[in-house]
């Protein structure tokens, strides 16, 4: 299809969506499925294949059911640029309305994906932040002339899946994987709107490429006057630094990051150097002559928001920079927290922010783009020489990826980065930059149990609790991943004598009639569950079984806070440098 019907139905002289251009196939495909509430809610989901986003719209969205097939209506390809975006789109525009990013990931084809697509059945694992294993794609009737395609979206019936009874997989994630925002909260953002009547200064796209109405055709509207930064008080003395492959460039336009697959290992080696990853807005940093701009990963004018971390960066000894980097909230425990980032911005409490730039595209007239990541860190490095304000540097290790990872995890962080050292900076989610997520492990008190469906034998998942401060037990979701069929065969065994009729929670399933295919048991036994993080409603992130323990009193059962690891903890011998890069604070 490419994207000639894409373009067909946008006017880029009055539109600000990205033209895009078809990319080269890429060893990592990627995915993503935006909620967009424009005529009616529906989900986006979207493929990419052959350099463009396949894309389908879901009207219920997906579901994690087997047996629930959901209509999905082919439409036209989209660039991918267009898969990181969040906002609005103006009513008055095709697709008017609010866009959520509301998962993303890879996709890895079982079989043959052109082929497959070709033939009208697509079967594929995910490996997204809310959706993973296998799923179908299948063309339940072609599109005759005027008429869309009409495809069902399903979900294979593995370890992942589960009934529609046990709730909807839309309704349990409410919020952006990137932004952490509902809805309403986007659509309340003015500053998101994607409006391509807004001046030329404000309606740049993910690439940074102007409107074609603002360059002197009909229409143009005079960009209004942001305000930006102060001018530093003294003259830039930072050398343009001498890396081999950087060229010499005009300043750039603000332009799409490079973004990191998630994956599940650390990869080893020394050409690998590894970062925390942070849990706050990526933002790209453009100062210039005295001046410092904000823009988002989206393309949006950002500096407005946060005008201390403006100036900051207006006082680095440069003329001219481009940084990529992360603004974060730390916390006490030297941590960093979206939810705390969202508190600081609704209070207004600007002090407490902290940009921390990991990357240096540009500086002083020079592409940094074309060079090795190492020579980038090393000029970033040399700017950030003084450190410790509002504006720091990234620090990194190579190699020693795991020992890293282990100690940010035993630290509670979200996880590590990690990059190949020689890797040039390009604008597209690649295998040259990965994302390592922190699983968390503890004990939690088994509660209960749902009966098996499909192939799968004795049950479908458990139930699990923690006692608060108050000793009730309190649920805190479901595992149904991490069992093989000995393991199903015996735990069956030790839940089935032990069941009851009331629900032993203090907060889930006491009121009205028990819910159908649930068994309640005798909170006597205790299980270890690795999961990436915790809701705000107090219940697991994908949650993985790994085994009863025999060892531990339910009672004593809690959530537990992790802490920093103490003084010797190991023996590496880089302990020390990894010591000196997790202490944030």
């Amino acid at each position: 299809m490419g994207l000639d019907e894409y373009k067909r139905k946008r006017d880029f002289r009055v539109t600000a969506e990205p033209e895009g251009h078809v990319h080269p196939q890429g060893d990592v495909l990627s995915f993503c499925i935006q909620k967009h509430a424009a005529s009616h809610l529906h989900f986006d989901f979207r493929l990419e294949l052959d350099g463009v986003l396949k894309s389908w719209a879901v009207p219920k969205g997906p579901s994690l059911d087997p047996s629930v097939k959901r209509l999905a209506v082919h439409v036209e390809d989209h660039p991918i640029e267009y898969g990181a975006f969040e906002g609005i789109i103006p009513k008055k525009e095709y697709g008017g309305g609010t866009v959520m990013l509301w998962d993303r990931g890879t996709w890895t084809p079982d079989d043959d994906a052109r082929k497959g697509y070709r033939k009208g059945h697509l079967r594929f694992h995910l490996q997204g932040e809310r959706l993973a294993g296998g799923w179908h794609l299948v063309r339940s009737r072609r599109g005759e002339e005027g008429q869309k395609e009409q495809w069902l979206l399903f979900k294979d019936d593995d370890d992942v899946a589960r009934p529609e009874s046990e709730g909807a997989v839309t309704d349990e994630f409410i919020t952006s994987v990137d932004t952490g925002r509902t809805m309403d909260e986007i659509a309340a953002d003015q500053d998101a709107s994607w409006n391509s009547r807004a001046p030329a200064a404000e309606a740049l796209t993910r690439h940074g490429k102007p409107s074609k109405r603002a360059k002197g055709k009909p229409g143009a509207k005079k960009p209004a006057a942001k305000r930006s930064s102060p001018a530093p008080s003294k003259p830039a003395d930072f050398p343009a630094p001498d890396v081999a492959g950087a060229k010499k460039a005009p300043f750039p336009k603000p332009f799409t990051p490079q973004l990191a697959t998630l994956v599940d290992e650390v990869p080893a080696g020394t050409e690998w150097l590894h970062e925390l990853k942070y849990d706050g807005y990526r933002l790209l940093a453009m100062v210039q002559k005295g001046k410092a701009r904000l823009i988002t990963r989206n393309g949006k004018d950002w500096t407005d928001r946060f005008p201390a971390v403006a100036a900051a960066l207006a006082e680095l000894p440069a003329r001219s920079a481009v940084l990529d980097g992360e603004l974060v909230v730390l916390t006490p425990q030297g941590t960093t927290s979206f939810q705390a980032l969202q508190n600081v911005l609704s209070s207004g409490r600007g002090g407490d922010l902290v940009f921390y730039a990991f990357d240096l595209p540009y500086v002083e007239g020079m592409d940094l783009r074309p060079a090795s990541l190492l020579d980038r860190k090393e000029a970033l490095r040399g700017l950030l020489a003084d450190g410790g304000g509002v504006v720091r540097f990234s620090d990194h290790i190579l190699g020693a990826g795991g020992e890293f990872y282990r100690q940010a995890c035993a630290m509670g962080l979200e996880g590590i980065i990690s990059k190949r050292a020689s890797s040039r900076y390009q604008h597209k989610r690649n295998a040259d930059w990965l994302k390592v997520k922190c699983l968390l492990r503890q004990e939690f008190v088994i509660g209960g149990y749902t009966e098996p469906r499909g192939s799968r034998s004795h049950f479908g998942a458990l139930l699990l609790g923690v006692h608060d401060d108050a000793g009730q037990l309190v649920y805190t979701g479901k595992v149904g991943t991490g069992f093989d069929q000995a393991r199903l065969r015996e735990v069956h065994g030790r839940l089935q004598a032990l069941e009851r009729e009331d629900s032993p929670f203090a907060n889930h399933g006491r009121k009205g009639r028990k819910p159908a295919g649930v068994h309640w048991i005798d909170p006597q036994l205790v299980c270890e569950i690795a999961f990436t993080e915790w809701t705000d409603e107090g219940i697991l992130r994908h949650p993985v079984f790994q085994g009863l323990r025999e060892d531990k009193s339910p009672r004593d059962v809690v959530r537990e806070a992790p802490s920093r690891l103490p003084a010797g903890a190991t023996a590496a011998a880089e302990s020390e440098e990894i010591q000196e890069i997790l202490n944030i604070t």
